[in-house]
């Protein structure tokens, strides 16, 4: 049974085996890639010994050239059978390269049989095969159309219409068969050659008059042009209506008609060889998008391939045309002067001096119009440095971004999203946003800062290899721009917070003292004067009142002390960072924990490096004694090449399990940290234990990434 993609049930076991379906499929699919390859490189040989004269006298294209499909589809036709010997657009493209290899053959044969004065043998077998028969050629394309992907024909009402165009193909092939050549001859103004004249052209003819060939054979290839053209606009309404995997699937067959049809203009001016061998190419291309659909349907991008395609096939059609436009009209307007070789020299002279040099100039502007700026790098860096420049806030700096970008690639929709603090975004956007677009990650310095998002269905959303650079270069001053937002933001919420703390300090401070040291100094006060009062007449109660004041200013004392060790630890003045932290030490870490802190050679420190490493060190400290069970504890201060303090505690202790949230501790180490344009981070080596290590700048200076 088939699948959906028409892709065959998995095989059993033993399915390799000398008699399995599997091994006698590959041995046709050999077979069949054999026999119409060597149909083509025997129809080379042939070729090459046919004189050219004989091949003018039968007015006969070239017979590899015809049989080049053969040789083409032989590999996809080898993989479709090996890979999908049931599906029955294996057998239809393996028809299709053994049928054209043998036209091929049969062409080069015949012009070969017939060029001396005795006739080769199979000469009217292969008259037969080329005039007759290979009409048949024309079944293939509709049927594969058809029967891809899924190997049956459309249901529902497309059933009975693509019936029809089947049997609208086989008109000609039908009348061909059974038709004599004097009746066909004579629907056509063209006199058939006298080459053939020596062997019999009408070997499975029927005595059918005139007067029915004629008008059939008229309305024969229309109908087989109208059935090919009905078989490719129901592989577009079902592309349409198609989703997932299948619609990947005929997007190959889209792009294959798009091709053809680009290689079919460039040819409608060609002589017939260069005609006949885009007609092969077409051919090839078709039988290969097939199997391509079939078996790798992801191999590559199909929806990229398409665009490029469109555009840039469109683009070199576009030129090839025009090349021969000009140059038919030079030749037409200096023909009737002069003779022919003089024209046709005079002609390529006046092309070459007067259009070659605008050909170029009007190429890049062709591009510029279709593509954007691609094709000036330079000019769309340049002008996204000059709109960044002319932008103030950081908005209007993605904002140019995004219209840089839509303008230099020609973009209906670019938008700049940019991530914010606290999880937020920041979008600009130009032009309206499609239903899906593909996102492009910026990174500044290795961290990914925002994203870029394009259109991902569109022609202009189709990008090759040297325009994906040139985004790289554009999405670099993205990324600056991004990060510059970044900054703005952060420096913007950091300004706020500043602030915010600042209020907050104060008002704590404010509190403290309104409702703490005011208030008892207050009653110091009273209980003082009560006290004079009391003095001469009662030295008792003054007495106790008097210590009760005493206890009152000691209360009040403390209370100071510890206003000014939350504004400042008072032990670094007293005894520096290095003493301030032993003695901190000490009283978290009593015997038997071991403590040994390193502190020689620290430079002149500013006050808030001094306190961040203080509380810093004072933290991991409490954190030891309150978690690790460590009995062995090193604080390290010292500076490193740069010139920024480095704080490290170490410990031996139990270290912190594996997806442990961090809790407060370990957030308000990183943020004392960041607070100065440094970083902390919590480590746990493999030997054990737990190293907290602070790097702060101590120029004041930050990290800045």
């Amino acid at each position: 049974m088939l699948t959906e993609t028409g892709a065959p049930p998995a095989a059993p076991a033993g399915a390799d085996s000398p008699a399995s379906p599997r091994s006698r499929a590959r041995w046709v699919a050999g077979a069949v890639a054999v026999a119409s390859g060597g149909a083509t490189v025997a129809a080379v040989v042939l070729d090459a010994l046919t004189p050219a004269a004989a091949r003018a006298a039968a007015e006969a294209t070239v017979g590899s050239i015809l049989g080049l499909p053969g040789l083409l589809l032989a590999v996809p036709a080898f993989l479709l059978l090996s890979r999908l010997p049931r599906h029955p657009v294996s057998w239809v493209v393996a028809g299709n390269a053994l049928a054209w290899g043998l036209d091929g053959l049969a062409q080069s044969w015949l012009t070969h049989a017939l060029r001396g004065e005795v006739v080769l043998p199979g000469a009217t077998a292969a008259f037969w095969y080329v005039s007759r028969f290979g009409a048949w050629l024309l079944v293939g394309l509709p049927l594969l159309l058809l029967l891809y992907p899924g190997g049956r024909l459309p249901g529902g009402r497309w059933r009975p219409v693509a019936v029809m165009a089947l049997l609208a193909t086989t008109v000609l092939p039908l009348l061909l068969m059974v038709a004599p050549a004097a009746a066909l001859d004579a629907g056509s103004d063209i006199d058939p050659p006298a080459y053939y004249d020596r062997i019999d052209v009408d070997p499975t003819s029927l005595p059918l008059p005139a007067g029915l060939v004629v008008p059939l054979a008229r309305v024969g290839l229309p109908l087989a042009l109208l059935g090919v053209l009905v078989c490719v606009a129901i592989v577009v309404l079902r592309h349409r209506g198609a989703g997932g995997e299948q619609r990947r699937q005929l997007r190959w067959l889209v792009w294959a008609a798009v091709a053809d049809a680009l290689v079919l203009l460039t040819a409608g001016v060609a002589p017939g060889d260069l005609s006949s061998l885009a007609l092969a190419l077409t051919v090839s291309l078709t039988g290969a998008a097939a199997a391509v659909g079939l078996l790798w349907p992801r191999a590559v991008d199909i929806d990229r391939l398409l665009g490029g395609t469109l555009v840039y096939g469109g683009l070199a059609v576009a030129v090839v045309l025009l090349d021969l436009a000009v140059i038919a009209a030079a030749g037409a307007l200096l023909g009737d002067r002069l003779g022919e070789r003089d024209a046709t020299l005079l002609a390529l002279l006046v092309v070459t001096a007067l259009y070659v040099p605008l050909r170029a100039q009007a190429w890049r502007l062709v591009r510029r119009w279709v593509l954007g700026e691609q094709e000036d790098p330079y000019r769309v860096v340049s002008g996204l440095a000059e709109r960044l420049e002319r932008s103030d806030g950081a908005e209007e700096q993605l904002t140019a971004v995004a219209g840089g970008v839509a303008e230099a690639f020609r973009s209906p929709y670019v938008g700049v999203e940019v991530d914010a603090p606290g999880g937020g975004r920041l979008v600009a956007e130009h032009g309206r946003r499609p239903a899906t677009v593909q996102s492009l990650p910026i990174a500044y310095r290795g961290e990914e800062v925002g994203r870029l998002l394009l259109p991902r269905d569109g022609v202009r959303a189709q990008l090759v290899t040297r325009d994906e650079r040139l985004l790289a270069d554009v999405v670099r001053q993205a990324a600056a721009a991004a990060r510059a937002s970044a900054l703005a933001t952060e420096l913007q919420t950091s300004r706020e917070q500043l602030v915010a703390a600042r209020e907050e300090e104060r008002r704590r401070l404010r509190r403290d003292l309104h409702d703490g040291l005011g208030p008892s100094l207050g009653a110091v006060v009273l209980r003082i004067d009560t006290a004079r009062n009391l003095a001469a007449h009662r030295p008792e109660d003054a007495d106790r009142l008097l210590r009760q004041a005493r206890d009152d200013v000691a209360a009040a004392l403390a209370d100071v002390r510890r206003l000014v060790h939350d504004l400042r630890p008072p032990a670094l003045d007293d005894l520096g960072l290095g003493g301030a932290v032993r003695q901190q030490a000490g009283r978290l870490l009593a015997p038997p924990v071991a403590v040994t802190v390193d502190a020689a050679d620290l430079p002149h420190l500013r006050a808030a490096v001094e306190v961040a490493a203080y509380r810093i060190a004072s933290e991991a400290l409490a954190n030891v004694a309150r978690h690790a069970s460590a009995s062995r504890v090193r604080v390290s201060l010292s500076c490193d090449g740069d010139g920024a303090l480095v704080v490290e505690v170490s410990d031996d202790g139990v270290g912190i399990a594996p997806g442990a949230p961090a809790g407060v501790g370990l957030v308000s180490l990183r943020e004392r940290a960041a607070e100065l344009g440094g970083r902390c981070w919590v480590e746990c080596p493999p030997s054990g234990g737990t190293v907290v290590r602070a790097v702060l700048p101590v120029d004041g200076r930050g990290d800045g990434g």
